[in-house]
């Protein structure tokens, strides 16, 4: 039971909060204040529907109702109402979807401006976007305990990825539109908001009682895993998990494949991503988010996007790399040398990194020349996506370096830039090209190609020495 003394540290640790952040986050809104670009409104909504639908489908993902291994394993499966062993983590998910609304109304207001009325307008985005993060969590929790709920929680983040599709291509239209909103229209919609996700949440705590006790055990250990990896440092446990959920109980058909020998290695990255639809629909998508940042005035974010998606891309076809070097008893059945099992792993990332790279080259406009950038980054992004999957897991006994911004420990700092170290420095021509954009590009078209195949080799050489 709770005393008067942990309600008098919960208020104070508040007052503690909003006076530190309550500055900046004052100074933030202050600076929003500006007339918004009608020619960026599209593709920065683009972005924020973007940014709701991965919102949506990581509520999903996490349960989102969840509890730790003791209640998960007492209180849950004990005689107590249901709606009482659930109570703080529902409380958990209201904190955590008030913190999601606020950001995404901050983002609506960063991308639509808040002219004069400064106040009715920054409130009424930051209230549609506590409605959508409060609306989205809620129907989470009903999608857990309803089947039907949840069909129509995978319809809502299939609406919003095509919106965000025609908002991207419409181009200035929705900015004009939401620009000449009068303050009256803007106040009802956020009233609409407001009223929807009060529904939503009445609804989503009364069917605490009616979730499953299944949904929140298997929702449990997923947490309790992600928990496990958090706290060891070790993310490539947690990739694991989510790899082995997918394929658990799933039924394949058997059929001979088309190819024998070391090219079976080949083959079977290419069965296992099409056999995921999804994530093919997904990485093609995601080669207009650079296009739409640039648009909406985000150059910095646009090249970030750039090189994460074509590393995202790479590596999504090296799950056999990452198993050989934690069972190489595939390698020794077909009696396929280190070396050349380390050449064949390396197409399926480099066709498929080298298409989603040119992908997004050739739709921010740069041309069918600069695309060919893509192709010649192919062998390098399969360079960094091998050495990623290769790399072992985090020596949290390397020691721990002091900075004036604090300390950091090289261990984790290693393991994150094992990978990325090479594919960055293996990009550098593009990079050259991209950024001074000569009249000819061919010089560096051709050094990136050359520096490319050249690094290919050499990894293949040096690196296929020790078993995968």
């Amino acid at each position: 039971m709770r005393r008067w003394q942990d309600r008098y540290t919960a208020l104070l640790t508040i007052a503690v909060v909003l006076a530190v952040v309550g500055q900046p986050v004052a100074s933030l809104l202050g600076d929003l204040a500006h007339q918004a670009d009608p020619r960026r409104v599209g593709s920065g909504l683009a972005l924020v529907a973007v940014a709701y639908a991965g919102y949506l489908a990581l509520v999903r993902m996490a349960g989102p109702v969840v509890l730790g291994a003791a209640d998960a394993s007492w209180r849950l499966l004990s005689p107590l109402p249901r709606r009482t062993v659930l109570g703080r983590a529902a409380r958990t998910l209201l904190v955590v979807s008030v913190l999601g609304g606020l950001v995404l109304g901050v983002a609506l207001v960063s991308v639509l401006g808040a002219p004069d009325p400064l106040p009715l307008r920054l409130t009424a985005a930051l209230v549609v976007g506590l409605g959508a993060g409060l609306g989205g969590m809620a129907l989470g929790v009903l999608g857990q305990a309803f089947p039907t709920w949840d069909t129509r929680l995978q319809a809502l983040i299939a609406v919003t990825l095509a919106a965000a599709v025609l908002l991207a291509v419409s181009g200035s239209g929705p900015g004009r539109t939401l620009a000449a909103l009068p303050a009256g229209l803007t106040a009802a919609l956020a009233c609409c908001a407001a009223a929807v996700a009060t529904f939503l949440v009445r609804r989503a705590w009364t069917a605490l009682d009616r979730v499953p006790a299944r949904t929140i055990l298997a929702a449990s250990a997923w947490s309790g895993r992600v928990a496990q990896a958090t706290v060891t440092l070790d993310p490539g446990a947690l990739t694991w998990s989510v790899e082995d959920n997918h394929w658990r109980g799933r039924a394949l058909r058997s059929r001979r494949w088309p190819v024998t020998g070391a090219w079976t290695l080949a083959w079977q990255e290419v069965r296992r991503i099409t056999r995921r639809p999804v994530r093919l629909a997904v990485l093609a998508g995601a080669t207009a988010l650079p296009t739409l940042a640039v648009n909406a005035g985000l150059p910095q974010v646009a090249a970030a996007l750039t090189v994460t998606g074509a590393l995202m891309a790479s590596v999504s076809v090296t799950s056999g790399a990452r198993r050989d070097g934690d069972n190489p008893a595939l390698l020794r059945m077909l009696a396929v040398g280190s070396r050349a099992a380390l050449a064949v792993r390396a197409l399926p990332p480099a066709l498929l990194g080298a298409c989603w790279l040119g992908a997004a080259l050739w739709l921010s406009g740069a041309g069918a020349w600069w695309s060919l950038f893509g192709p010649a980054c192919g062998p390098v992004l399969a360079v960094g996506a091998l050495r990623m999957a290769r790399r072992r897991p985090i020596d949290n006994s390397m020691p721990v370096i002091d900075t004036p911004g604090g300390a950091i420990p090289t261990g984790p700092l290693l393991w994150a830039l094992t990978g990325v170290d090479l594919a960055l420095l293996g990009c550098v021509p593009a990079f050259l090209a991209l950024a001074v954009r000569p009249a000819d590009p061919l010089p560096l078209l051709v050094a990136q190609a050359v520096t490319g195949l050249a690094l290919l080799c050499g990894y293949v050489m040096f690196s296929g020495r020790r078993p995968a």
